[in-house]
């Protein structure tokens, strides 16, 4: 029988005890019970079993490591279609955010001035062509006059040749020989008046084919005027919205494009490495020829702004020739294809590549790396299952995982679930963590 049940059978059996008899057996009665519950809660204490906790073994392991920029997405060719003439606009023939074909018309600008400018030019180069040909007939009349002339002038001296022997055997009169002699002054210089005509009409037809040439060019600048009424694209691509309406008075003076027109396929993503990448590529590669190379056997994936990956690779397009003095970076350009042209230029997403494999590497889980007031710990469980909380130093992160630099060892048990349960000291129950293969690790394994 239990030292309670004694005190009651007692106190049951004296109907007489004294008042102060009762409050001492009631009190008593409250210790034993103390003193029994007590005794109850630190066998309970004693049979506890220890905390629960997954850890993972820390082992070398190659991992990727990949790097991560924010890019904006451009056209390959992004065209600017402007008026070269001036006019009202007469028509839009596009559809605002079609796609448009090379060659495809896009605007119409009044052309009616331009076709009175043709029509003028087309006179102007007739009149011309008619003077040219008017020039031409006089040359071949000179030339005419010019052997007409030499010959006469043939004859005079013939005359003064056979006229002196004969003045001088005064079988003829003196006058005649001077009459002979004159006709021949006369006749050489009609021969000099009919070459210089000849040269003067060749200046002409010179001049008159110039004013042929100048008509033919206002003619063809008034016709290519005239086709720049027609506003087409000069490229395959996506037309973006018009800045002018029809009605609107447009010309090369405008601040706006009419419109732009983009090639969507393939699409650039343009982001901004910093100097010091750069520089570290550049320095674990060599020659910028190797490092050329080397970047272009790079592949890409584009991260979309709702967070999907884009299921087509990319490659390097195009890395600027400076750096950007303000920023410190240098822009990168990489191209992705774009079948169905959904990616459009000015949206934004995540470039993410792996630039290098690092050897020898102990990883753990996210989860179990504390920050705790700038310095991050982890729980690492011994071999007697007790928990010693250790600082570390962490590098990369690759997928889920942080790779440490210090404060751990290979075969270390870091505990990767419970690290909210565990303190300094604590014995635990450990148990294996599922294992995680990391995208990481099975990416891509194109190095710098």
């Amino acid at each position: 029988m239990s030292v309670r049940n004694k005190a009651v059978i007692c106190l049951s059996r004296d109907k007489s005890t004294s008042r102060s008899a009762i409050v001492t057996g009631s009190a008593l009665l409250v210790c034993i019970h103390m003193l029994t519950g007590c005794t109850e809660k630190k066998v309970e204490s004693a049979g506890q079993a220890p905390l629960e906790v997954e850890v993972i073994r820390v082992v070398p392991r190659s991992v990727p490591i990949t790097k991560e920029w924010v890019a904006v997405l451009k056209g390959k060719v992004n065209a600017d279609v402007r008026a070269q003439v001036s006019g009202y606009l007469l028509k839009q023939t596009y559809t605002n955010g079609a796609f448009v074909s090379k060659g495809a018309l896009l605007f119409e600008i009044d052309p009616r001035p331009f076709q009175a400018t043709v029509d003028q030019a087309q006179a102007n180069v007739e009149q011309a062509k008619s003077a040219l040909n008017q020039a031409k007939a006089a040359l071949e009349e000179a030339k005419a006059n010019q052997k007409r002339a030499e010959a006469e002038f043939g004859k005079t001296e013939i005359d003064v040749k056979r006229y002196t022997p004969l003045a001088k055997a005064k079988a003829i009169s003196q006058e005649e020989l001077d009459n002979a002699v004159q006709a021949n002054l006369a006749a050489k210089a009609q021969v000099e008046a009919t070459k210089a005509a000849v040269e003067t009409a060749i200046a002409n037809i010179s001049a008159r084919s110039a004013s042929v040439a100048g008509a033919q060019a206002a003619m063809e600048t008034a016709e290519l005027n005239l086709g720049f009424t027609r506003v087409t694209s000069l490229i395959r691509g996506v037309a973006g919205i018009a800045n002018a309406q029809v009605g609107d008075l447009v010309g090369p003076q405008s601040t706006t494009p009419l419109a732009t027109v983009s090639t969507v396929d393939p699409i650039l993503a343009q982001f901004s490495a910093s100097e010091q990448e750069y520089l570290t590529a550049a320095s674990r590669i060599g020659s910028s020829t190797a490092l050329d190379a080397a970047l272009r056997a790079l592949s890409f994936d584009l991260i979309l702004a709702d967070g999907s990956v884009y299921p087509y690779k990319g490659r390097l397009e195009y890395v600027d020739r400076q750096i950007d003095d303000r920023t410190g970076t240098i822009d990168v350009q990489v191209a992705f294809s774009n079948p169905g042209q959904v990616l459009r230029p000015g949206g934004y997403g995540n470039i993410r590549t792996i630039v290098r494999n690092q050897t020898d590497a102990l990883t753990v889980p996210q989860r179990a790396v504390t920050d705790l007031q700038g310095r991050n710990i982890v729980a690492v469980v011994g071999d007697d299952n007790r928990v010693a909380i250790k600082q570390v130093k962490v590098g990369e992160k690759v997928g889920s995982l942080w790779i440490i630099e210090d404060g751990l060892k290979a075969g270390d048990q870091v505990v990767a679930e419970g690290t909210q349960k565990v303190r300094e000291g604590i014995q635990v129950n450990a148990k294996a963590y599922p294992n995680e293969v990391t995208k990481a690790e099975t990416a891509n394994k194109t190095t710098y």
